[in-house]
């Protein structure tokens, strides 16, 4: 985020929200990247982004880490493998199905992330959506690129990301729930888990051409 949309959600000035971040920056909490710039381009200098290093994430804790990634290492060893996935399965389960009609009676896919991004950062993850244009490949916080329209759902808080780095299990059953959610395929740009700033899962949009129908039964470009 900006130091101006900071100061926009915390309501105060933005010279105070630039000394905070200075301190992060200094404690080694929080890096910058340039924005990129989509469209024309205008004048001055490309706005900084200011985001969280893993040192920054930890503030938020990790609470039992070592037990959590002791007990699925337990259960794999001694149930198997699947057992593993079904403890995902049963856990996303849990975070998702309370607000799984809610999600439901969004329209397009994108409106969908969006009420999905709420749903997450109710329960922790720090979410947010943002949309992709048709102008080319978009580089999201990760590096990694994508191409087409649709949207970027983007976690920047993950609160198993130590356990998910030993059992990426959690993170693909989260990908599946996530698609079935949202009812279209995604893909998963780039996670926590894996030493990436942010997890990144790319929403389709509609395809070149494709022609929306309308509940009158007319079409919409």
């Amino acid at each position: 985020m900006t130091a101006a949309a900071v100061a926009e959600q915390l309501g105060i000035s933005p010279t105070a929200v630039r000394r905070h971040l200075d301190a992060l920056l200094a404690d080694a909490e929080a890096e910058t990247r340039e924005a990129s710039r989509r469209g024309r381009r205008g004048r001055g200098r490309p706005a900084k982004l200011f985001l969280l290093t893993e040192q920054g994430r930890a503030r938020f804790g990790h609470a039992y880490d070592d037990l959590a990634v002791s007990a699925i290492r337990f259960l794999a060893e001694h149930v198997g493998e699947e057992a593993v996935r079904a403890f995902a399965e049963r856990r996303v389960a849990a975070l998702v199905d309370p607000y799984r009609e809610q999600i439901s009676n969004e329209g397009a896919p994108a409106d969908k992330a969006e009420a999905l991004a709420t749903v997450l950062t109710r329960e922790g993850y720090a979410a947010s959506t943002r949309q992709v244009g048709a102008g080319g490949p978009d580089t999201g916080a990760s590096g990694a690129g994508t191409s087409g329209t649709g949207a970027q759902l983007c976690q920047h808080h993950c609160p198993v990301a130590h356990v998910a780095a030993e059992f990426p299990q959690l993170c693909e059953v989260e990908t599946e729930a996530f698609a079935q959610l949202l009812g279209t395929h995604v893909q998963r740009l780039a996670t926590i888990a894996r030493g990436d700033a942010v997890c990144t899962t790319h929403v389709p949009g509609p395809a070149p051409g494709h022609e929306a129908r309308t509940p009158n039964g007319g079409t919409t470009a």
